[in-house]
């Protein structure tokens, strides 16, 4: 079976692997307190061009999204979303536990936010008896593949800036959005037009972790506290470290997005000359193809791959096919040659 179920479904790169195994009997201090943690941190605020930032390293998405959001605003406070953003749609009411509310917007098929659509819903929360807006969240790569180039950040960011809105971007699949063709975004831009971002590790070739970049010092204080009190700290926390600092050095974080992103150009480009559409083409390692329903099963038996949801069009359902770090260029050739027709 043909594997493109998502792209965590394989462990980490084998150096992350090496890095780990090095640091395994060190008897490092705990909780992020380590050298490990602190060379990661110091890298990525270099790469960043932002020596004023704080990063904190959290287990996984989720725990990064409702700590970041938790700890950025004020009870009465919400949040700007994309209908299909993670927050939204694949995190169980996490941000809302919190005690945020979710004010989702209706983004087009690339998932993306507009400062149009965000300027439209703010007259609608004027009235002071209803949650304040105060935080806009996106993702890069969205939900639905989509990447933001550098003139909609700028354009989305001052829009936040210009309306007292916090800027907050997922970037679980980060590394595919800034080495996607489709991308003229570089670290240094998103620490210029951000509050806060992070940088995905668990779906880009570590066992898990994300980096938390807090940007803006106002966001900085006592932020560990609230992530202790979430649940986000990891003990061994120098295994997030040790993780991210195999993944930064010798570009190996970009070269394995960059090979995600290539498998997943490469499937498309055959399914398309199949006779396949697609929901929306995607410049990242997301790929959504529209299939004909009779043919699923025949699928289910060949490929493991995850069902979006019903197509436009009657008898036929949008799935998704995702590439990672393992996936062989061999993979890809197989499941085209087995793939029926439309």
């Amino acid at each position: 079976m043909y594997l493109f179920r998502n792209d965590y479904s394989f462990g980490a790169h084998p150096k992350v692997l090496e890095a780990l195994s090095a640091s395994n009997l060190e008897g490092n201090p705990g909780y992020g307190f380590d050298p490990h943690c602190e060379a990661a941190a110091a890298r990525i605020k270099e790469l960043c061009q932002a020596p004023q930032a704080d990063v904190q390293f959290l287990i996984g998405g989720t725990s990064a999204n409702f700590t970041a959001i938790a700890a950025f605003l004020r009870p009465w406070e919400g949040v700007f979303c994309a209908q299909t953003g993670h927050v939204n749609g694949h995190e169980s009411g996490a941000v809302e536990a919190t005690g945020h509310k979710l004010l989702p917007l209706e983004a087009g098929p690339d998932g993306k936010l507009t400062p149009a659509l965000i300027e439209a819903a703010l007259p609608a929360y004027e009235d002071i008896h209803l949650v304040k807006p105060r935080l806009v969240y996106i993702s890069d790569a969205t939900e639905t593949g989509g990447v933001y180039t550098k003139a909609e950040l700028e354009a989305l960011s001052a829009c936040c800036r210009a309306h007292d809105l916090l800027l907050f971007l997922d970037g679980a699949r980060l590394g595919c959005a800034l080495t996607s063709p489709a991308n003229d975004l570089a670290l240094p831009d998103l620490a210029r037009l951000t509050d806060a971002f992070y940088i995905g590790g668990t779906k880009n070739g570590a066992l898990m972790g994300e980096a938390l970049v807090l940007v803006n010092p106002a966001l900085q204080g006592d932020f560990f506290r609230i992530k202790k009190q979430r649940g986000a700290v990891l003990a061994k926390g120098w295994l997030l470290g040790a993780q991210f600092e195999a993944l930064l050095k010798d570009d190996l974080y970009f070269q394995l997005a960059r090979h995600s992103n290539d498998m997943a150009r490469k499937l498309q480009d055959g399914l398309k000359a199949k006779g396949y559409s697609f929901l929306f083409e995607s410049p990242s390692n997301q790929i959504f193809p529209i299939v004909p329903d009779a043919i699923l099963p025949e699928l289910e038996r060949i490929c493991a791959f995850e069902v979006w949801g019903a197509a436009p069009e009657a008898g036929h359902t949008v799935i998704r096919l995702v590439a990672s770090f393992a996936t062989e260029p061999s993979d890809v050739d197989g499941l085209l040659n087995e793939f029926p027709l439309p």
